[in-house]
């Protein structure tokens, strides 16, 4: 069904939900605003909501070594010094640490994406679907799911979270958050590779073979 823009504007003004959430709870129910609340609770959405404009100053720096090739150093925030001490926060810290050897993100959020990089991958995007044929009438909608598979690949908080593929790396946070009762914030990351950046030397295999046998 439709959902209209007051109702959801409703809904985000009983829980504090971001819109989008509310959208989909609503969706999900069918525009029953009641459901759509028990929905929003559920996932631990609405009451996270309400502490997302809490000072996040405490927290964990958490440093990562994957085979001795990949290294990630993530800072996620927390309100209290308590917290940061948590054995599940210190956990869902070490677990983004590894979500980032994994996945390679390139930013948190797509809110630090500037807009010249969002617009230049829509236009790529939309050269591609043109470029395929695909009739005008289907091709915005195709490019706009193409930019949600792209922000699910560069931002951290769209992914798929590595341990539950069902569950998205923000909603994962705001389970904890609603959980632990305090704000937590995924501030920012670093992630190393081995040769990252470097030209690497590459030999025809059937040349290394014969290097082998005449030695």
């Amino acid at each position: 069904m439709s959902i209209s823009a007051s109702l959801v504007k409703e809904l985000r003004e009983k829980t504090g939900a971001g819109m989008l959430d509310c959208k989909k709870a609503l969706e999900q129910t069918n525009g029953d605003i009641d459901k759509a609340i028990d929905y929003l609770r559920e996932k631990g959405l609405a009451s996270a909501a309400k502490k997302s404009g809490r000072i996040a100053s405490e927290g964990l720096v958490e440093a990562y070594i994957h085979g001795g090739r990949i290294g990630v150093i993530i800072e996620v925030n927390s309100e209290t010094d308590f917290v940061a001490k948590n054995a599940e926060f210190k956990e869902f810290v070490k677990d983004m640490a590894m979500q980032v050897a994994a996945t390679n993100p390139q930013v948190v959020s797509r809110e630090q994406l500037t807009e010249q990089e969002i617009a230049h991958e829509r236009e790529i995007q939309t050269n591609k679907v043109l470029n395929e044929g695909k009739p005008a009438h289907v091709a915005e909608k195709i490019v706009e799911g193409r930019m949600e598979k792209y922000f699910e690949q560069v931002c951290l908080l769209d992914q798929a979270f590595i341990k539950d593929p069902s569950v998205k790396v923000k909603d994962l946070l705001a389970q904890k958050i609603s959980k632990i009762g305090e704000n937590l914030v995924i501030r920012r990351f670093v992630r190393y590779e081995v040769g990252e950046g470097l030209e690497k030397k590459e030999e025809n295999f059937a040349e290394e073979v014969a290097k082998q046998i005449k030695a």
